[in-house]
Parts: structure tokens; C-alpha cells; sequence
């Protein structure tokens, strides 16, 4: 009993740090720094304001390490899904990668994943990524993506932030599942949307 208890207290505890949100990363009632940076919204590049944006209400930034991996895939795929509950609260989505914008033109109009539905944003050198306090790793050589295409660029750690239109941080969601990060941030603006 002792041997099992034993084995089970690992688990237990790497189970916990899984569902802790990213301790670094920016918390409610935070500033959200300001960014522009081209997008990509089924396939065509744009510039996206995250100022301009909050104008028409909150905005869901939500950080993924890389388009056409596992969990990112099921993230976008789970967004775009959504994204009409999403627009009924009155929320805009926009994913954020370290993805050169060229790979993000093939993720953004890929059927499977983003499917014209929101745009994603290239972070090419992780400086947005970093003024949110997220952690970036490096590059890894030989990784690939679900494409068998070559992965060259780094990773920033996959966290949420729900922006207020007074660019404050209403929630930050780390440490979750792909698709339930998507529905508590959908429950966020759904709470803020709520209040108004």
C-alpha cells in the first residue's frame, strides 16, 4: 500500500503543476503591453493593432509554441469551432506564435485548423511573447511539424490572456489542455460580457 501510495504521489503532484497557471506570465489587472505585427487571416497577411482591436471590445490573445503541432492543432481547431460564440460575447481571437508569417498563411486558411476563422500573428523574434512575461525556448533542431516540414523557429509556452478594452488582463489561462484552455476562455468573456 505504502509502495502504491508511493507511485501515486508523482502523478499527483506533476497533475498539479499541469492545471497551475503560467507563473511568470502577466496576471489579472495587469497592463497588457500594446503589440503590432502582421497576421494572417485565411491566407492573407494584414497588420493587427492589438490597440486597435480592444476598441470593439475584449480580445483573447492566446500564445501557442507552433502551428502544425499536436496541441496546437487541436487549439485551433477548438477556436475556430467556437469562434461564433466567441464573436456573440463580443470577443476578437488572435493566436501568437514565434511561425514566420508564410507558415502562418498555410495555418490560418488550413480547413483542419484555423479555418479562415481567426488570424494568427507571427512574433517572429518572441518579443511580444516575452513583454507578456511568457517563457520562449529555443529552436530545436530537427524538430518537425504534423506536416513533416522542419520546425525553425523557437516556442513560447501556451497561455491566454483575455484583454479588457481598457487593456487590462482580465484572466490568464496557463497550464491546460488545448481544448480547455479554449472553453474557460470562452467562459471569461462570457463573464464580461455579462457585466456590461
Amino acid at each position: 500500500m505504502i509502495r502504491f501510495a508511493s507511485r501515486i504521489a508523482p502523478l499527483a503532484l506533476l497533475a498539479a503543476c499541469i492545471s497551475l497557471p503560467a507563473a511568470a506570465a502577466l496576471k489579472q489587472g495587469d497592463t497588457a503591453p500594446d503589440f503590432k505585427t502582421q497576421a494572417s487571416l485565411a491566407g492573407k497577411a494584414f497588420t493587427f493593432s492589438l490597440k486597435d482591436s480592444l476598441k470593439k471590445g475584449p480580445v483573447v490573445v492566446y500564445f501557442y509554441p507552433s502551428a502544425y503541432t499536436g496541441g496546437c492543432n487541436i487549439q485551433a481547431h477548438t477556436f475556430a469551432e467556437k469562434s461564433d460564440e466567441f464573436a456573440a460575447a463580443g470577443a476578437t481571437i488572435i493566436g501568437v506564435s514565434l511561425d514566420s508569417i508564410e507558415r502562418l498563411n498555410d495555418f490560418s486558411a488550413d480547413p483542419d485548423y484555423c479555418a479562415g476563422k481567426f488570424p494568427v500573428a507571427s512574433d517572429k523574434d518572441g518579443k511580444i511573447s516575452k513583454s507578456f512575461d511568457l517563457a520562449v525556448r529555443e529552436a530545436s533542431a530537427g524538430k518537425k511539424d504534423s506536416r513533416g516540414v522542419e520546425i525553425d523557429h523557437g516556442f513560447a509556452e501556451r497561455t491566454t490572456f483575455i484583454v479588457t478594452p481598457d487593456g487590462k488582463v482580465a484572466s490568464t489561462l496557463g497550464g491546460l489542455a488545448p481544448a480547455a484552455n479554449v472553453e474557460q476562455a470562452l467562459q471569461a468573456v462570457r463573464e464580461i460580457a455579462a457585466k456590461r
